[in-house]
């Protein structure tokens, strides 16, 4: 009977055990493959740690498109999709009307006099593992997101978030909105002044995104975080949700290949390993859960591809795509002209229904006769009418993110699928060296995921799990319900460490 008793008690113990701080890291824009990539060249202390003392799933896929930043840090910590979750792009039309993911023009910055802290988590249907943690502990868990990007520290944090922090670039300081509070703390002003003494970053300016400085700023904001909230040592357990933006800044401009994009992850894989030493300082080696993630891939420099005799191409929107030769066909077809499209974004096409009713015609017309225009463009592979893909003759694969990437007030009418290595291009605003991401290619879908600290044994798969699978992974360690539009499952090899 006492040994049942001692069992009893110890396994109690451990059901009501949790680690002092949760840490989460997106990392924007990163392929999986980079892990394997920069191995050799990173330190010991960064990247090296988390993959020779954590798990690593090594074949995590996006399961929704398209693989945008807003959407991919939003899917992550709610374990949800667009389908779901509502953040349908970085910028996306509700209505006919075009809205950005974060842009609240109904609160004002704090910690500039600029307009970059008219941001926050409004448009957001789902709760995060944040929100999950702040419920199931009455409020008393501190929850914070840092990021150069407002969409990147709002998200993850999710809307019950006691702050988010992001880069105005313009004075080169970190901001937040009245959203979550009306005047900075006091370490947080602390550190804008040490910012302002940082004679690179200031150089920089509105460029700092495009220089491996951004990710150490970032650190440095996220590190004075961790110690001005004093995360980790109180009573209940706080998460810290980190992103590294840098990196897609870098990646658009340069591409996957190169001197900058080495840069910045060597520069990243330092930074790291700062972060970590302050986590063990602050809140001691094994007392915190760690995540890493990425939001997306990015594919291969389109000419980079040619030069080596692969196939891709750059899709050019404004030439190609929204030019004279489909305004001539729809003044052919319905005696429309281009006024009917509100745009092209992420590979789906939004549709004027405003315009569409006012010139007597129905959008079910207007979707039939872009269909049969969009099938005769070279390397469209695919063209899918949100509505109907359920019933249409595409892979199994494509149906189903489809189906997971679509809102049907936020994600648009018809869905493009071009030929593997084809991307989108916008003349004047896409770097010709550079890159982008959205499709649901590996290399825009396979993504890092490794966990690190409390409870996590080491080791690695080559199962499939999904970025969906991260949120109900963290949640099922932490004992507390998985978000509330939750579609993701418990990585089993993770949940399950033994002690």
């Amino acid at each position: 009977m006492l040994f049942c008793c001692t069992i009893g008690a110890q396994a109690e113990r451990k059901f009501n055990e949790r680690p002092k701080l949760v840490v989460g890291i997106v990392v924007d824009q990163m392929r999986w493959d980079y892990l394997s990539r920069y191995y050799d060249q990173f330190g010991n202390d960064g990247f090296k740690r988390l993959i020779g003392e954590g798990y690593s799933c090594d074949n995590c896929q996006i399961n929704y498109v398209p693989t945008v930043t807003a959407i991919g840090h939003t899917s992550a910590y709610t374990g949800t999709t667009p389908a779901f979750h509502g953040i349908c792009g970085n910028d996306f039309f509700i209505g006919d009307k075009p809205v950005p993911c974060v842009g609240d023009d109904t609160v004002n910055t704090v910690g500039s006099d600029s307009n970059k802290g008219q941001s926050s988590p409004k448009k957001l249907l789902a709760s995060t593992i944040g929100d999950q943690l702040r419920m199931h502990t009455d409020f008393r868990s501190k929850v914070i997101g840092v990021s150069y990007k407002d969409r990147a520290a709002i998200l993850p944090a999710g809307r019950s978030a006691n702050a988010a922090y992001w880069l105005d670039t313009k004075n080169v300081c970190f901001v937040t909105s009245t959203y979550y509070m009306e005047e900075l703390p006091e370490w947080a002003k602390a550190y804008n002044l040490e910012l302002k003494n940082n004679k690179k970053a200031q150089e920089l300016n509105r460029k700092i995104g495009y220089d491996p400085i951004c990710g150490t700023v970032t650190t440095d904001m996220a590190i004075a975080a961790l110690k001005g909230e004093k995360m980790g040592k109180g009573d209940a357990t706080d998460m810290l949700c980190i992103s590294y933006s840098q990196t897609d800044v870098i990646g658009h401009e340069w591409g996957t290949r190169g001197e900058h994009t080495d840069g910045v992850y060597l520069q990243l894989d330092k930074d790291l390993g700062r972060l970590l030493k302050a986590l063990d300082e602050q809140v001691g080696k094994g007392n915190y859960l760690l995540f890493l993630t990425a939001d997306h891939g990015g594919a291969h420099n389109f000419q980079w591809m040619k030069d080596h005799k692969l196939s891709g191409g750059a899709w050019r929107i404004k030439e190609d795509v929204l030019g004279s030769d489909l305004e001539a066909y729809l003044k052919d077809k319905l005696g429309a002209d281009l006024s009917i499209i509100n745009g092209i974004n992420s590979y789906r096409v939004f549709l004027n229904h405003g315009k569409i009713q006012e010139l007597g015609l129905t959008v079910s017309q207007v979707k039939d006769v872009l269909i049969d225009y969009a099938r005769q463009m070279p390397h469209v592979q695919f063209v899918m009418d949100f509505e109907k893909v359920n019933t249409w003759s595409v892979p199994d694969v494509l149906r189903s993110r489809a189906l997971l990437g679509y809102h049907p007030e936020r994600s648009g009418d018809l869905l493009l699928v071009l030929e593997a290595g084809w991307y989108e291009f916008w003349t004047g605003g896409s770097s010709p060296v550079g890159t982008t991401h959205g499709a649901w290619n590996p290399y825009d879908a396979h993504i890092p995921l490794l966990f690190y600290g409390w409870q996590v044994n080491h080791g690695s798969t080559s199962r499939e799990v999904h970025i969906t699978d991260i949120a109900p992974t963290i949640t099922q360690m932490l004992h507390i319900q998985q978000p509330n539009a939750c579609i993701g499952e418990p990585i089993t090899e993770v949940t399950d460490s033994k002690d």
